[in-house]
């Protein structure tokens, strides 16, 4: 049946397509060169004949005819490894067509195919290749590029067909061959000196063979031997090698050593010859190429043993390589090789990239260059609103105004996020035609052209990237698909980094809500601390400090540091802060805290360990007992600017200690100095604890030193040390930590400094005095409280103070046992405080209603502050504290109970 056509209608043939494809030829511009120009001519022949995917080789006619691989598309790389040398006298179509200057077409089934090491089609098809490895009438077409000169390459095309091309598809193609011949021989040098062999893959004359090094490298031991040639190849002085690898290594350029190790580790694992072509550094400052090959050898055992192969100067078929691909050539692909490496610099940090701020400073630095990009800006989608947690190249108010701008708004950055699609505007133009409502978008943020990029991660939109340009910017094909490549990249680190912020600001939260907020302000001591958290990279760690007023003008100093780091660790450190202050307030001696602290922290587990140090100041007689459990010395500063540090046994670590805990004590002078510091302040990497010590009492030494010379005028009475004030505490502290720790970068682990200084009770402040072991000790009592109360002028506390002693003494006379002592102490507060020779703790207990005692420490509790018993080396003793203002207090008769009016009988 014959075809029906409608009227008037042709059917335009192939000739017609090739007639229109050769105007298209007409219309490339001339910065179409080099690899794109090649590329290009591929894919138009590619185009013309229906193939399959096509080749360029480049060679000279005067230059051994040999042919080399330069440019290949839609080929995968196990055909195209088997034509990287082609035999310019051999019957293949590249080389016929190079040769004779004209079209050629011929079956690949004839030729088979295989995977050959380099050079292996110079002499024919590779052994072993089947002739039937390609379909029947699989073929290739090849025609040269023509230059000036004369054949400059070939341009080969496969298909699946042996049929011949039309007549308007060959003139296509030979038009194709003498344009793109012709443009890339433009910039060309003069043709190469004839008599260079370099083209072919290796040397094979015997005069060849004195310029080879050959190598035998042990891969166990990393030795390596090689001949006499060797260094002459790789332009090193013999004199000077040693025959060592690393010295082989070290010739490489330092931007290709990765992949020079990279191949050689395939080699060895995939068992298969290593053949590759690296660029050298001579020892005379010129650069070089050479190729290496090596072979994987077996033990007995059939592990891989050693490498051994050849190497030799190739720099000559680089040079001719050079002037045969035009300078714009080289220039793109410069630019190219700078953008690849900015990338691979780029991937290389979003890998080791921690926190958001570092994927931010990341993308900044590697991909603005790239591009030539003048902004970026990176944004979470938080709710109806995009967050920007990181820009360059805006100014902040821009910043805010995009902030508050809800994502309903219909901004391009949420647009993408919708459909997941990253969206290229190259103008202001552009960008106001598609997005009106916020046509003054481009002049507040100063930019003329914008990628803005969907942040997708484990499938789900977590934000957007935008890199913004001043001037307009015409996006190519290979810029789009790398900023989309690489927005993948960046939206992986983004949300990695975000589950890091977060989870690690919680840490940081729940670690200062643990610490004290606020020392507290004691008549005893003047505290300042300082704590620094470990470098970037780690987690919370355990170090901790505290102070804890305790009774009778006593103060506990305690300092920590739970090893490891974590939120484990951090939990640790609470519930030992929290112990402690439990266990202070039971007037506890150090040693016996320790104890318990031990056993607290060996219930937790083996994995558990801690340093701590607890020390008590007495500013009534300034005598200070300290106990360590494997936690460094504090450094202790007398008036006379002396610094040392106490000499006793650390002990070990809590959950590693076998009590009992060694004891100091010692008497401070008035206007002493306690520093306590955990070891990540005097300890690191590069200094070990003794000479961090050292560093510490120099500093020490230096500060006041400088601090007495600041003060000579001051008026108050001298400070030896020169530190009168707490905000000079807070200035040592500050010089101590940058003397000590200049950059946090030295020390992977948190610091605590806790810097104290002592003061001592004025002996007018205090009033002692002994009673007799008899019911009429309370009368005793009574008078005393009311001569010293009205001594200090504290009439108006005189009845309460009078109750308080008059029950505690008569506790002692009806329970206990002498010596009694009564002493009043005039700080803060004013504190009570009767001891005696009887170990037995009194505590409160319910009276029944028709019992005529017993109700004695429900009145102390009742008109006190607070009171407690702390044991002493002769007994105990019993305390209370009241307000130095009176606090309006009304006893009932039944508050007060029987025991009040037996003690009065008995006076």
């Amino acid at each position: 049946m014959g075809e029906r056509r409608a009227p008037g209608l042709r059917i335009r043939g192939a000739d017609h397509v090739s007639e229109k494809r050769g105007r298209l030829l007409a219309l490339a511009g001339d910065d179409l060169r080099g690899i794109e120009l090649l590329r290009f001519a591929i894919q138009q022949a590619v185009a013309e004949l229906a193939g399959l995917g096509g080749m360029v080789h480049l060679g000279s006619p005067g230059f051994g005819g040999g042919l080399r691989l330069a440019v290949t598309s839609g080929l995968p790389p196990a055909f195209t490894q088997a034509w990287e040398r082609v035999d310019g006298n051999g019957p293949l179509a590249p080389a016929r067509a190079f040769r004779e200057g004209a079209f050629v077409q011929a079956s690949l089934a004839s030729i088979g195919h295989g995977m050959p090491e380099h050079g292996a089609m110079a002499n024919g098809p590779p052994d072993g290749a089947e002739a039937g490895s390609w379909p029947v009438g699989t073929a290739i077409a090849a025609v040269p590029l023509l230059g000036r000169g004369g054949p400059v390459g070939a341009l080969s095309v496969v298909t699946v067909s042996s049929r011949k091309p039309s007549a308007g598809q060959r003139a296509f193609l030979d038009t194709l061959g003498r344009w793109a011949g012709e443009r890339l021989g433009r910039s060309t040098a003069p043709p190469p000196d004839p008599a260079l062999t370099e083209w072919e893959e290796q040397p094979t004359g015997p005069q060849d063979l004195q310029a080879v090094g050959t190598w035998d490298w042990d891969i166990r031991t990393g030795d390596i031997v090689w001949n006499d040639a060797m260094p002459t190849v790789l332009g090193l002085d013999p004199d000077t090698v040693d025959g060592r690898i690393d010295t082989w290594m070290g010739t490489i350029h330092p931007d290709d050593l990765p992949w020079v190790l990279s191949d050689m580790d395939e080699a060895i694992y995939t068992g298969r010859m290593h053949s590759t072509e690296y660029r050298v550094c001579r020892q005379d400052g010129t650069i070089g190429w050479v190729r290496v090959r090596g072979q994987l050898v077996l033990d007995d055992n059939g592990e891989p043993a050693r490498m051994v192969g050849t190497l030799w100067d190739v720099s000559r078929t680089h040079d001719v390589l050079e002037t045969i691909i035009a300078p714009q050539t080289r220039n793109a692909e410069s630019a190219s090789a700078e953008r690849a490496s900015h990338i691979r610099r780029l991937a290389g940090a979003l890998a080791e990239a921690v926190t958001v701020r570092d994927v931010v400073a990341a993308s900044a630095d590697h991909i603005l260059p790239s591009f030539g990009a003048s902004g970026l800006m990176l944004s979470f989608l938080e709710g109806d609103h995009l967050r920007p947690v990181g820009f360059t190249g805006y100014p902040k108010e821009f910043i805010d105004r995009i902030a508050r701008m809800p994502a309903s708004w219909g901004l391009p950055m949420t647009g993408v996020l919708r459909e997941r699609t990253p969206m290229f505007i190259s103008s202001s133009e552009e960008y106001i035609e598609r997005y009106p409502a916020t046509a003054d978008i481009p002049a507040a943020g100063g930019k003329q052209a914008w990628a803005i990029l969907p942040l997708v991660a484990s499938g789900r939109p977590v934000g957007s990237c935008v890199v913004s340009f001043t001037d307009r910017h015409q996006f190519t094909g290979v810029e789009r698909n790398l900023l989309t490549t690489l927005s993948g990249l960046i939206a992986q680190a983004m949300e990695r980094a975000r589950l890091y912020d977060r989870e690690h600001t919680r840490a940081r939260e729940l670690q200062r809500e643990l610490l004290p907020r606020e020392l507290p302000t004691l008549p005893a001591v003047t505290p300042a601390a300082r704590y620094l958290p470990a470098s970037k990279d780690m987690e919370v760690g355990g170090d901790w400090y505290d102070i804890i007023s305790l009774s009778a003008d006593r103060v506990a100093i305690v300092i920590g540091d739970v090893m490891g780091h974590g939120v484990a660790e951090a939990v640790t450190m609470a519930r030992l802060r929290t112990a402690v202050r439990t266990l202070a307030d039971l007037e506890l001696s150090p040693d016996e805290l320790l104890s318990h602290l031990n056993d607290l922290v060996s219930e937790l587990g083996d994995d558990f360990y801690a340093t701590c140090l607890y020390l008590v100041y007495d500013a009534t007689n300034r005598s200070c007992a300290l106990a360590r459990a494997g936690h460094p010395p504090p450094a202790v500063v007398h008036p006379d600017r002396t610094v040392h540090f106490p000499d006793a046994d650390p002990n070990s670590p809590l959950g590693a200690a076998t009590p009992p805990f060694d004891t100091v004590e010692m008497e401070l002078p008035e206007g002493s100095l306690l520093v306590l510091y955990t070891d990540g302040l005097v300890e690191s990497s590069t200094m070990d604890i003794d000479q961090g010590m050292a560093e510490l009492a120099r500093a020490l030494r230096g500060t006041i030193s400088g601090a007495v010379a600041g003060h000579r005028d001051h008026a108050a009475q001298p400070d030896a040390t020169g530190l009168h004030c707490a905000e000079c505490l807070e200035s040592l502290c500050d010089h101590l930590t940058a003397t000590l720790l200049p950059s946090r970068q030295r020390t992977t682990d948190d610091a605590a400094l806790l810097v104290v200084r002592t003061h001592a009770l004025p002996s007018e402040d205090m009033a002692c005095w002994p009673l007799p072991d008899h019911p009429r000790a309370a009368g005793e009592a009574r008078e005393h409280v009311r001569a010293q109360l009205r001594a200090w002028d504290l009439d108006d506390l005189s009845m309460t103070t009078e109750l308080l002693a008059s029950e505690l003494v008569g506790n002692v006379v009806r329970h206990a046992k002498g010596p009694i002592h009564l002493r009043l102490l005039r700080s803060n507060v004013l504190t009570c405080e009767v001891s005696d020779g009887s170990p037995t703790t009194p505590r409160i207990r319910r009276a029944a209603d028709t019992d005529e005692g017993g109700r004695g420490l429900q009145l102390v509790a009742a008109i006190s502050r607070r009171w407690g018993t702390r044991f002493t080396a002769n007994g105990k003793c019993i305390w209370t504290e009241q307000p130095l203002m009176p606090e309006s207090t009304t006893l009932l008769p039944e508050q007060v109970g029987l025991d009040l009016y037996d003690l009065l009988d008995d006076e």
